[in-house]
């Protein structure tokens, strides 16, 4: 057996039995603290997933390392090696989550040399498990997804979020962008969580989503689910992708990779 398979496997378990934690809160979860800001939250289950996972892989792998979102907001250094490293959003989509809106999930990435080779995004509440391995095609529920064969803007869905800052110059940009998708594209879509908007990139229910502002446990998994799944992941600027960098592109082609860089209204948010 593959080392990444192995890994693979005893992740996918840990992250099927912490789903539980969120589908027990499926009306949703009203204690919770603030972090950053009035929208930027954090709940005890955030935590215990978090602790879950972390937990579960660092007994069996205890070389490993690991991002998460929940312990870098603790203090924890964002530290990228080549050493396999586990980048973890333990609920991606707290606000939903917070207000009982069932697009929420847990994101689990494995990057070895800075690249991303295994990803998990599971939405326990509308029981959605999304998988790749590097080289081995991208899944949802066992079956093999692929991206659209969309190549114009003119005829995308885009993925857009607000994001939870209220940085004045970003959310200047954030409007704009939102305008060009608007008046350009087929239609706009915000599931309010990073991860599932790449997911649906990967499975061709989008066309493109880009983001700035989000975080290495936000794109870890969806990175090389777009791979595998056929799509192109890259900085908005149309260079590689960035892991640390908080800038996001993915789209079903390369062409409208190529006019979505061209077009976009460029944001350079502090490195994580």
């Amino acid at each position: 057996m593959d080392k990444v398979d192995e890994y693979f496997d005893v992740a996918l378990s840990l992250v099927k039995s912490a789903g539980n934690l969120i589908s027990e809160h499926v009306n949703g979860c009203k204690v919770f603290e603030k972090k950053s800001c009035d929208i930027d939250l954090v709940t005890e289950i955030d935590k215990k997933v978090e602790e879950t996972l972390i937990g579960g892989l660092s007994k069996k792998f205890p070389t490993h390392k690991f991002i998460g979102e929940e312990s870098v907001s603790g203090g924890a250094k964002c530290e990228l090696t080549d050493a396999p490293t586990w980048i973890i959003d333990p609920v991606d989509g707290t606000l939903n989550f917070i207000h009982g809106f069932p697009l929420c999930c847990i994101s689990v990435g494995l990057a070895i040399n800075k690249e991303c080779v295994a990803g998990i995004i599971y939405n326990p509440n509308l029981g959605q498990l999304f998988t790749a391995k590097k080289g081995q095609g991208a899944f949802l529920n066992g079956r093999q997804i692929h991206v659209s064969q969309v190549t114009e803007l003119r005829n995308a869905l885009v993925a857009f979020e607000a994001g939870t800052s209220r940085d004045e110059e970003r959310c200047r940009i954030v409007f704009e962008n939102y305008k060009l998708v608007v008046n350009n594209g087929h239609g706009l879509r915000s599931l309010g969580s990073a991860a599932l908007n790449m997911a649906m990139v990967a499975m061709g229910g989008a066309d493109a989503n880009f983001e700035f502002g989000i975080h290495a446990w936000d794109i870890a998994a969806g990175d090389i689910l777009v791979r595998e799944a056929g799509g192109v992941c890259i900085d908005p600027a149309g260079g590689p992708l960035d892991l640390l960098s908080r800038r996001v592109l993915c789209t079903s082609t390369a062409e409208l990779a190529q006019e979505l860089s061209k077009t976009l209204v460029q944001f350079y948010p502090e490195r994580d």
